[in-house]
């Protein structure tokens, strides 16, 4: 190890991307954590088309390891409660296809459909109108892609 002009210790010699980023125990922990978010089919099908790409598995592998792995194996919180944060997350920022996904975690771990689409609505007096819109368009089709899926 080198130690840099502020005292931090840094690898002589890198490995490959994979090795210096990835704990197997984080990643194999992280992998198992999404299934159970997101269940075994809907892991198949994003691996076997969404992370099919040699770029997308590098991307997969890293949210797997350090999000799945890393936070949502945390103390403190349970995966219910974590999935509403992350829905809120989602519907305050505007990010449609993240709230797809974590709809349907939510909907997993428990919460119901008229708690989701209330606590959506509940930020109509903070983030506004349009985002809580976009927020309920994509609700309405996770929903009703979970009843026909027999979710």
């Amino acid at each position: 190890m080198a130690i840099g002009k502020l005292g931090y210790q840094f690898a002589k010699h890198s490995t490959t991307f994979k090795e210096d980023l990835m704990s197997d125990s984080d990643l194999t922990e992280g992998r198992e954590m999404r299934r159970k978010l997101l269940g075994d089919a809907y892991v198949d099908n994003a691996a076997a088309t969404t992370y099919k790409n040699p770029m997308m598995e590098k991307f997969i592998d890293l949210v797997s390891e350090t999000v799945f792995g890393r936070l949502w194996t945390r103390p403190g919180l349970d995966l219910k409660t974590r999935t509403l944060i992350t829905v809120i997350s989602d519907a305050s920022t505007g990010r449609k296809p993240e709230l797809a996904v974590h709809l349907r975690m939510a909907r997993r771990q428990g919460w119901t459909e008229d708690e989701l689409t209330e606590a959506i609505l509940h930020l109509l007096g903070y983030v506004g109108a349009p985002l809580v819109r976009d927020a309920m368009l994509v609700a309405a089709k996770v929903f009703e892609d979970l009843r026909t899926e027999g979710s």
